[in-house]
């Protein structure tokens, strides 16, 4: 049986975790034996039996419309405060931690907004933002390697550039001469490092847990991209753009991320049901119109 080490114990392995790892090692032999030249014959792997795993749904913790508003109002708090703090008494330690509240609120506003993949995100440089058919834009490498580019609303740009003014002005810099991750940690000497995924799996629970979500304890940077696709939805955008949104090569997949496919206020029974009301409470014309038009 597949096992987790979790402390001192250890755990089964979800069913879902299994097959990620039987289709990487999978795809690993598969390719070792086309490339090799015949060192590897077969994938012994191919064979093996996978665990179900309900394509329809998703074991990751859901956010609603409302969640993700509170957890963006906890980031502008939090950056508020450390502002204050920062004006007050501009210690370098105040400064970095100044620096990383602005820093996690244009964080948190690009994944709610955009809908982006945590890695898609952090592995972005300050030269990644750009301009395009007149929007600034964010250019990203996505799944499969592809060279994406994504407009950034107003609501994303002006945390953005608040953080990067405050990061050009502790370099003593400019705005355009920055350089670097885009997502940069700070340290009180001025340090620039790469933000690491476990960290921002750390700052989300903490935020959530301040902003009083019930499911914090389960959040993860994937649940604000359930989210965005959501919202999308909820909004009345189209499927197939939400999906190119997204980077979905199939459909499926996007549907799986709407967590409000399931709302029967969405039926289609009740477009056609209003349809057909109105098309009874319509006025029959009377023959004789019907006669004369015709002729």
């Amino acid at each position: 049986m597949w096992r987790e080490l979790g402390g001192t114990g250890s755990r089964a392995a979800k069913p879902s975790t299994v097959a990620r790892a039987l289709a990487s090692v999978s795809s690993w032999y598969t390719h070792l034996v086309a490339n090799t030249d015949g060192q590897f014959a077969c994938n012994p792997v191919v064979a093996v039996k996978r665990p179900k795993v309900n394509a329809h749904t998703s074991t990751t913790a859901g956010l609603t419309l409302d969640e993700v508003d509170l957890l963006l109002a906890q980031t502008d708090d939090e950056a508020a405060d450390r502002t204050k703090r920062w004006q007050a008494a501009p210690t370098p330690v105040r400064n970095a931690r100044h620096l990383a509240a602005l820093r996690d609120r244009a964080l948190l506003r690009l994944l709610g907004d955009l809908g982006l993949r945590i890695s898609e995100a952090l592995d972005r440089d300050v030269t990644d933002l750009s301009y395009n058919a007149g929007q600034r834009t964010l250019k990203f490498i996505g799944k499969g390697t592809q060279q994406r580019e994504r407009p950034l609303p107003a609501h994303t740009l002006e945390a953005l550039d608040d953080y990067l003014a405050a990061r050009a002005a502790h370099a003593g810099s400019t705005i355009d001469a920055l350089s670097g991750p885009l997502f940069a940690t700070t340290s009180s000497v001025g340090h620039l490092g790469r933000l690491a995924e476990p960290n921002v799996f750390t700052w989300l629970r903490r935020l959530a847990s301040a902003a009083g979500i019930a499911s914090a304890n389960r959040l993860s940077p994937h649940s604000l991209r359930h989210a965005f696709a959501t919202s999308a939805r909820a909004a009345g955008v189209p499927l197939e753009d939400v999906q190119d949104a997204m980077g979905h090569a199939d459909v499926r997949t996007t549907r799986r991320y709407d967590r409000d496919r399931h709302n029967l206020d969405r039926d289609p029974a009740h477009v056609l049901g209003r349809r057909r009301a109105s098309r009874r409470a319509k006025p029959a014309e009377p023959a004789d119109a019907s006669e004369n038009r015709t002729a």
